[in-house]
């Protein structure tokens, strides 16, 4: 049933004695659709067989049919095991469906009775000795049943062919006689002629379908590509799991025998990779028992989630599948299961590359995305935790051709939650560089060796940059462009001088990667990106045109714009905000200076008049805390000051606010008490109680938020930092520099964007006063190791001087705040507040911390305790 014009590269070897012709595939690679847009010749080696042999690869596509509608894998095993060897370079073609008819001509009588009552129902879909029907329709359209064959195509012994239509569900029309009902147009979209050509209708070749249930306008390409739960984007990552597998491509078969004969099993093995595939042929949910014994100890992990299940023993290993599912298992040792990628980098792989010009060829891509999961998984600004990855992919690649660079979009899948888009810019070198930010070593054609490294180390790539948001200039990429604006601030900030400038990294990782100039400028390339506006793109322009003078100007920006969707904020470009301390480290430096001067006072600990003389020690930090009050005051009342504006318009406390916000953060408290219960015997023992203490206290906490539910708030909603502590803060030794208004980062950038109430930063602020106390007094701040014997004094002192900072902070900001409608006016209303906000931040950090490093939690636990025992 192939067509004599498809084949190329005709065969000498021919063997005597032997009638009849069988194809066989020499490639490993899958057959390209055969459509008008896809074109591709592919080589296949004839190979002279017997009759029997070719009855017999012929029966193996047919026995696919014969299983799905028997519900019993006894077609496939027999088949199978009955198929002659073939030379080791050779594969056979496997198909569910060509561009002919599904021919019965070299199976029994009693079979092909059977496929004609199961397949044709209607007696125009016969012909000849076969059935011309696509594969959607033999099936009855049913997506359950398409993808447990389409898996079993791909899972089996052999090179799949793939026939063009199947990957979209297209329908046929055997009204049009001959095959002709098979070979209709591929449905590309949903404009004239289905998107197959531009002519008359008339002209065409065969009709499109128009079918109501396969027409054309609703099942197409570009439909399903919009949709990725579509049966293409099916297709395409089950294709993309084959490929990583060579025991799938290569490998030998080991078929099991459950009891259960509706439940297909065998195992793929090459080398040491062994890939358990189970799949139940039945349209009810079965169970089955399999002998695995001879894999004990290994643990299977499903590969489309990379979900361990349990390992394998002595016993028989049970497994439950529902209606025409399948599993892939990856049989792997305990130490080798997936999560381990975010151990150990070891050697640098090499990659061989065609050309130094294009070096991301096809194969280059794909080494790349096995690559990344362990390589994202070392990097500081990566955000996906410790959650294991599925999958990686490169999703589009930006070439800066000047410094022989390019911007990659990397999309990450997890097992759980959300997929995520990260930026790499990656510089192909030629030669040796700092191998500690180097994804591979790269073979040139010509024998010389280099790198693919960060391209943010290269001082060329920056300078592109640079250059790229001065000159407004544009990157084409496979999907889009990258596009460089600049602001009407830039020349202003590089100056009537112009001096050069030269790049530079700072010397601490970040969670995003900034890129300085000279003393003028700070280009801040973001690592995770979304579509939409980024807050800190929208609140710099923003501020910058309202010339706030304690933020820096927005100089330029680096966006990436798809075909479709929104933009992409990739990179800021900002003033540089020069003689800057970070308020934090500020922050530690002097309550080592404090905790000093407590310590010389005795062990007693603070007296009567604490907070009078906590304030006496500080010194001239307390007007560094106002003036930063102030300072947060005075940025509020700018965010608030555009009335016009709808982005940045002040919004009323409503009702259906305070009952949404109250509804979140119970459930926010239930996920970090479910969290904590599910961990707390893992804890520390000396931190075992405190966590216990705290489980038994739920119901306290819920009460605290209740105010939020019977309370009316007057006062506004604004856009606020959203991420603000002294972390974001520059002291200058006279003023103020506030940074990065991103949002918090562990928030979808939508909701970044939604207006809040001020009292949430203050709440930030003064929640990051008390975690600087306490990480100098347990020890977590560099360079300050605290005697345990002193321990008790210090925490009393730690607790006067949270109280003494935070209410200079307070005061401050009330008093810059003026008799806006920032707060609420109602003293009672504002502490309440406040308090359920720094119960809502304690809450996060406690869930933050026991997921990343659970020996930290006794900040968190601490603040919990202190804010519920207040009154």
């Amino acid at each position: 049933s192939w067509r004599r014009s498809a084949m190329t590269q005709p065969s000498a070897d021919v063997t005597p004695g032997k009638r009849g012709i069988g194809l066989v595939f020499q490639s490993y690679a899958l057959w390209p659709h055969m459509s008008v847009r896809q074109n591709v010749a592919f080589g296949l080696e004839i190979r002279k067989v017997g009759a029997e042999e070719l009855k017999r690869e012929v029966s193996e596509a047919l026995a696919y049919m014969r299983l799905e509608g028997m519900e019993d894998r006894y077609p496939v095993t027999e088949i199978l095991q009955l198929t002659p060897p073939i030379p080791d370079n050779c594969q056979w073609a496997l198909f569910l469906r060509n561009h002919d008819e599904l021919t019965l001509e070299m199976v029994t009588d009693e079979e092909r009775d059977y496929m004609y009552r199961v397949y044709a129902h209607d007696r125009q879909t016969r012909i000849n000795l076969g059935i011309r029907r696509r594969l959607a329709p033999l099936l009855e359209n049913d997506r359950r049943r398409i993808e447990l064959m389409n898996a079993l195509l791909f899972s089996l012994p052999g090179t799949p062919v793939l026939y063009y239509g199947d990957e979209i569900g297209m329908g046929d029309n055997f009204y049009l006689g001959d095959r002709n009902g098979v070979r209709t147009p591929m449905q590309w979209s949903g404009d004239r002629n289905a998107g197959f050509s531009r002519a008359n209708p008339q002209r065409l070749y065969l009709p499109v379908i128009i079918d109501p249930e396969y027409h054309y306008e609703a099942i197409n390409v570009e439909t399903q590509l919009n949709n990725p739960h579509s049966l293409l984007w099916w297709t395409k990552r089950i294709l993309a799991q084959r490929r990583q597998s060579r025991a799938m491509g290569r490998g030998g078969l080991e078929f099991l025998y459950p009891e259960n004969r509706r439940v297909l099993a065998f195992v793929r093995s090459h080398d040491d990779e062994h890939v358990l595939v189970v799949a139940n042929l039945s349209r009810f949910a079965q169970c089955t028992e399999l002998d695995l014994s001879k894999y004990r100890g290994m643990v299977p992990l499903e590969v489309f989630g990379n979900a361990p299940f349990p390992p394998v023993s002595d016993q028989p290993y049970f497994l439950s599948l529902g209606p025409h599912a399948f599993y892939w298992f990856a049989l792997q040792p305990k130490e080798e299961r997936g999560d381990s990628l975010r151990a150990g980098s070891g050697d640098l792989p090499s990659i061989p590359i065609a050309s130094w010009e294009e070096v991301f060829t096809e194969p280059v891509r794909e080494a790349v995305n096995r690559l990344l999961p362990r390589f994202l998984q070392q990097r500081r600004w990566f955000r996906g935790g410790p959650r294991p990855i599925r999958a990686t992919e490169i999703y589009e690649i930006v070439p800066l051709p000047r410094s022989r660079s390019y911007v990659l979009f990397i999309r990450v899948e997890y097992r759980e939650g959300d997929p995520e888009l990260y930026t790499l810019p990656l510089a192909a070198e030629r030669e040796s560089g700092n191998l500690e930010f180097a994804l591979a070593r790269l073979a040139g054609p010509d024998g010389e060796n280099g790198l693919l490294t960060s391209a943010l180390r290269d001082r060329e790539f920056c300078g592109d940059l640079l250059g790229a948001i001065l000159r407004r200039r544009r990157f084409a990429g496979e999907r889009g462009e990258l596009s460089a604006n600049r602001s009407r601030s830039f020349l202003s900030i590089w100056g009537e001088d112009r001096p050069p400038l030269e790049s530079s990294l700072p010397k601490n990782d970040q969670d995003n990667t900034t890129v300085f100039y000279g003393d003028r400028f700070a280009l801040k390339f973001f690592r995770k990106v979304e579509e939409g506006v980024n807050p800190e793109q929208e609140i710099g322009a923003m501020l910058t045109e309202a010339r706030f003078p304690n933020v820096p100007p927005l100089a330029g920006t680096l966006e990436y714009r798809g075909r479709e969707g929104e933009p992409v904020t990739v990179a800021l470009l900002q003033g540089f905000a020069r003689e800057g301390a970070d308020a934090w480290k500020y922050s530690l430096d002097h309550l080592g200076l404090f905790f000093e001067q407590a310590l010389a006072r005795g062990p007693a600990g603070p007296p009567q008049d604490g907070p009078t003389v906590a304030i006496e020690m500080a010194g001239s930090y307390m007007e560094f805390v106002r003036l930063l009050g102030a300072r947060t005051a005075e940025l509020h009342l700018a965010l608030a000051a555009r009335p016009e504006d709808p982005a940045f318009a002040p919004e009323p406390f409503t009702d259906f606010y305070r009952h949404g916000l109250y509804h979140g953060m119970l459930g926010r408290l239930g996920r970090a008490l479910d969290l904590l219960r599910r961990r707390v015997s893992a804890l520390p023992d000396a931190l075992r109680p405190e966590a216990q203490a705290l489980l038994e206290r739920q119901a306290d906490l819920r009460g605290r938020f209740q105010f939020l539910r019977d309370q009316r708030i007057f006062a506004v909603r604004i856009r606020i930092h959203g991420d603000y502590h002294l972390g974001q803060a520059l002291y200058t030794g006279k003023d103020f520099v506030i940074l990065d208004f991103e949002g918090d980062p562990a928030r979808p950038l939508s909701e970044r964007r939604i207006k809040r109430s001020a009292l949430q930063d203050v709440a930030g602020m003064l929640d990051s006063f008390y975690h600087a106390a306490h990480a100098v007094l347990l020890g977590q701040a560099p360079g300050v190791i605290p005697k345990p014997e002193s321990l008790n004094a210090l925490e009393a002192w730690a607790k006067v001087w949270y109280r003494s900072v935070g209410s200079a902070f307070v005061a401050a900001y009330l008093a810059a705040a003026g008799a806006s409608d920032l707060v609420p006016r109602d003293p009672q209303q504002l502490r309440s507040l406040l308090r359920i906000f720094l119960l809502e931040l304690s809450l996060r950090k406690l869930s933050f911390e026991l997921t990343h490093q659970p020996e930290r939690i006794r900040i968190p636990l601490h603040a919990i305790r202190e804010l519920l025992e207040a009154a």
